[in-house]
């Protein structure tokens, strides 16, 4: 489980160190291999494989003699990419990517349960919701 937000730094060849509990929150199993996706809002989603092969999964089980989820797996599989961990716990991002996030040298680290996101920081503060009490309303509204 990811969760929490951290800073993050891409160096000038486009790699990115993920904080040390994101890293080790990463399954074992999957040993180095990430999936990155070009995501919504304008960040990347960073899958670990065990959680990348269920939304694999009912992508693939999706009709493709239906028009629009035909245009749903082409469009899903045309936005993701495997990387790998080095060593130093460092991935490299396409510049694709990096530039359809918008990442420079900043990055934001987000733990988002399942998967974890990669943020440009304007961009990232536009999409959260900072005051508490508005959190507690959308809480309230959708978790009641």
């Amino acid at each position: 489980m990811f969760n929490s937000q951290y800073d993050a730094k891409l160096d000038p060849k486009g790699r990115l160190v993920l904080p040390s509990k994101i890293k080790s929150a990463i399954p074992e199993a999957n040993g180095a291999t990430l999936m990155l996706r070009m995501a919504e809002d304008k960040c990347l989603a960073l899958y670990p494989m065990v959680e990348y092969k269920k939304l694999e999964n009912q992508i693939k089980s999706l009709n493709i003699n239906n028009p629009e989820q035909r245009m749903l797996q082409r469009s899903f599989f045309n936005s993701i990419v495997e990387v790998e961990l080095d060593n130093a716990g460092r991935l490299l991002i396409p510049k694709l990517y990096q530039t359809y996030a918008g990442l420079e040298k900043d990055v934001v680290v987000v733990g988002m349960g399942t998967r974890i996101e990669l943020w440009n920081p304007e961009s990232y503060l536009k999409n959260i919701i900072v005051d508490p009490a508005d959190l507690s309303s959308l809480m309230e509204k959708y978790l009641s």
